[in-house]
């Protein structure tokens, strides 16, 4: 049974894996509106981030696998440097998207405290339909195993190793910019 998604294939694995994803973020909408089938609200969440980190750890390891068999022999270590580096970039950037997010709808610590949350579900909505909108790019995945192989033989590009560089760099210069402005300059984007 522990084995049971090493026979998938890397796309259903993805599809599936964020769809689950997905729903637990919608959960989200149940804990706003004191939904939580007689737990208390901390334990809902807490249950909902650690099934939503599982599912993250189940996507991570066929990640891992396509890009060692990616890169170049000898070169693992500093190509496994390198996704952990766009993801964590990729995590750094998505915060300050949601900090952006914030002027979406009114989610203002007064207009929560007075009783209207349909910013925060609207926005809690939104976020969860992105975070699928990753599907959209399954198909761009290698399918089977023979796939890989070839796209590591044909998988030599200076163009996109410096679209590559080129959008990490950026990533983490706005993600550190975004986190600067937030800690000198509270609300220099619109949010409360």
């Amino acid at each position: 049974p522990a084995y049971i998604f090493i026979r998938w294939s890397w796309r259903a694995v993805y599809i599936l894996t964020t769809l689950v994803n997905g729903f637990l973020s919608l959960l989200q909408v149940l804990l706003i509106t004191g939904t939580t089938f007689g737990l208390s609200s901390f334990v809902f969440a807490l249950g909902d981030d650690a099934f939503q980190e599982f599912m993250l750890g189940i996507q991570f390891l066929p990640t891992t696998i396509m890009m060692v068999h990616l890169c170049p022999r000898g070169s693992e270590g500093a190509a496994y440097a390198m996704f952990t580096t766009v993801n964590n970039s990729a995590l750094n950037v998505s915060v300050a998207f949601s900090t952006m997010a914030l002027r979406i709808w009114d989610v203002s610590k007064e207009t929560m405290l007075g009783g209207d949350l349909s910013g925060m579900m609207r926005l809690t909505i939104l976020t969860s339909v992105m975070q699928m909108s990753g599907i959209l790019f399954v198909r761009f995945l290698p399918q089977t195993k023979e796939e890989l192989h070839e796209l590591r033989l044909d998988s030599k590009s200076q163009l996109g190793g410096a679209i590559f560089l080129a959008v990490t760099f950026l990533s983490i210069f706005y993600a550190a910019f975004v986190s600067v402005m937030n800690i000198f300059a509270p609300g220099w984007m619109g949010e409360s």
